[in-house]
């Protein structure tokens, strides 16, 4: 959620930014708000002044009581006032409410050095290993059910498409790689494990920013109005919520596992063979929570752990910041970490490492004391994954394939799977 400071008194710093999204229709949002906004303040002010004058008119009937001099025309007075308060203070509540769904409309603020344009303006920053040529590899979804590492079709009869079953090896791989990427994370990088539920509530996804706009894109329960969470990022910034931190506390650090559920409704005509888009898969998530004057060097270091994980898998991987009109609404800036896939000849997103600046915090309530004291500020909230399974596994399966129809293991995992080879 945006701060109302910086929309009255800024509002050009959000235009801006909305065009460098290519959010022209939030424009047209960005001025009603503007509008009610100023609505609210002229209304509250004018009730404000009704109240002094009602204040007022009560001291004199109490006044005109003690001297004995006539009431009426005083209490008529008073009465007038409190009906036309009456009136003020439900339209001041009107255009509060009115300007909250509004302001829960917007996106982000972009930080200054995101590129405007849409996903052909992404900018590549930097890349790591050596592609694998694409000559004589198999796709994974081949290799997978050859080897029986899952089964696409048991996955189908169960549930539909984009559910997967993993049998064998490929189950021990899933769980392999929970546990080693859980350990590196709290072990190496850092961080506190939580185990999270998979179902939140509406305010918990829309403390995130899932919620009001990516409702088609969620799995809701009938009854009780719980979603299916589509990342761990959910239940673990909103760990936070209504909380004040104190400052010797920051930067926090957070990992958990969790399954992910997400609907894909607006994936329609988007490649959906093997493991690249499904509805249900299993990740890794890393949650930051830091002062404001922090969040730009924890980006970086939040980035660089979702990194570690693909170096120490050996699997080739470019670094994209993403523009204005590819970045997610809650986010401020995103690196996507695209790792490359040989048998599908693609770069596969992996991880979106992103800063959501005080926009989360604002939603959540997550402030901070400051250490030499002073007012309470709101912190700074940022994630990654670290990473997401099933294209990992795509890009394991396509970049160490042997020619005689064998995966080998990445070694970090060898310990935790129990086999050097798949097949």
């Amino acid at each position: 959620m945006l701060d109302l400071t910086t929309l009255r008194e800024q509002p050009e710093v959000v235009r801006e930014s909305l065009i460098r999204r290519g959010a022209a229709q939030a424009l047209g949002t960005l001025e009603r708000l503007l509008a009610v906004d100023s609505d609210w303040r002229r209304d509250t002010q004018a009730a404000e002044r009704l109240k002094a004058q009602r204040n007022a008119l009560s001291d004199s009937v109490r006044r005109a009581r003690q001297s004995g001099a006539p009431i009426d025309a005083i209490v008529a007075d008073s009465r007038a006032v409190g009906e036309q308060l009456v009136a003020l203070d439900a339209a001041v509540a009107d255009a509060q409410r009115t300007r909250d769904e509004l302001l829960m409309q917007l996106p982000n603020l972009l930080l200054a050095d995101v590129p405007a344009g849409g996903e052909e303006a992404n900018v590549i920053l930097r890349t790591w290993g050596t592609p694998r040529p694409v000559d004589g590899v198999r796709p994974h979804w081949e290799i997978g059910e050859a080897l029986g590492l899952f089964d696409l079709a048991a996955g189908a009869r169960l549930s539909g498409s984009g559910f997967i079953v993993y049998r064998g090896l490929g189950a021990r791989l899933v769980r392999g790689l929970m546990n080693w990427m859980l350990a590196l994370h709290t072990g190496e990088h850092g961080y506190d494990e939580v185990w999270v539920p998979s179902l939140v509530t509406r305010q918990t996804m829309t403390g995130t920013g899932q919620l009001p706009k990516f409702e088609e894109d969620l799995y809701r329960t009938r009854d009780e109005d719980l979603f299916l969470i589509p990342t761990a990022e959910v239940p673990i910034t909103n760990l936070m919520r209504d909380e004040i931190l104190e400052a010797d506390r920051l930067p926090l650090a957070l990992t958990g596992y969790s399954p992910c559920f997400r609907r894909e409704a607006g994936s329609a005509g988007k490649d959906t063979r093997g493991l690249l888009r499904v509805h249900q898969f299993d990740k890794v998530e890393m949650v930051r929570v830091c002062a404001p004057e922090e969040s730009e060097r924890e980006l970086e270091l939040l980035t660089g752990h979702a990194e570690a994980v693909l170096q120490r898998l050996g699997l080739p991987y470019r670094v994209l910041l993403l523009a204005g009109g590819d970045t997610g609404v809650a986010s401020a800036k995103t690196y996507d970490l695209e790792v490359w896939a040989p048998g599908v000849g693609k770069w596969l997103e992996v991880s979106s490492c992103s800063t959501f600046t005080d926009f989360q915090a604002r939603r959540t309530n997550i402030r901070f004391r400051p250490a030499g004291g002073g007012k309470l500020r709101f912190a700074h909230t940022l994630n990654g994954s670290g990473l997401a399974f099933p294209r990992t596994i795509a890009a394991i399966l396509e970049h160490w394939q042997r020619p005689d129809g064998t995966v080998d293991l990445p070694e970090p995992l060898r310990p935790w799977v129990g086999v050097d080879r798949l097949g």
